[in-house]
């Protein structure tokens, strides 16, 4: 991952309701949630919500799909292990048997 790709993407994670939000999409996995499903979840207006949800697309953390009429929301968990990865590349001076500990959350330097 590039350094502008990381940082558009904590950008995005760095609003309250846009962290909710892709939250609320990474427990519901792949099948995704509708903006209606998210917003009534959230408490928020459509309209607030599509604002936010562009946003979290824009930064690549968020896949659009239609469905017929409905639009499914899931969150891109490729390039959610990819920040992750950005991120933690250099824990521990990149010993390699620290890395996988890092990647699971847990740094142990």
């Amino acid at each position: 991952m590039e350094e502008r790709d990381a940082i558009r993407s904590l950008a995005a994670l760095a609003h309250g309701l846009r962290l909710e939000v892709y939250r609320l999409l990474v427990v519901a996995g792949h099948t995704g949630l509708t903006p209606g499903a998210i917003a009534a979840h959230l408490g928020v207006p459509g309209a607030t919500l599509s604002f936010h949800l562009k946003e979290l697309m824009h930064a690549g953390l968020v896949l659009q799909e239609r469905d017929g009429r409905h639009l499914i929301y899931r969150a891109a968990y490729e390039h959610m292990n990819a920040l992750l990865g950005f991120l933690t590349a250099n824990c521990c001076q990149g010993e390699p048997h620290l890395e996988t500990t890092a990647v699971g959350g847990v740094c142990e330097c």
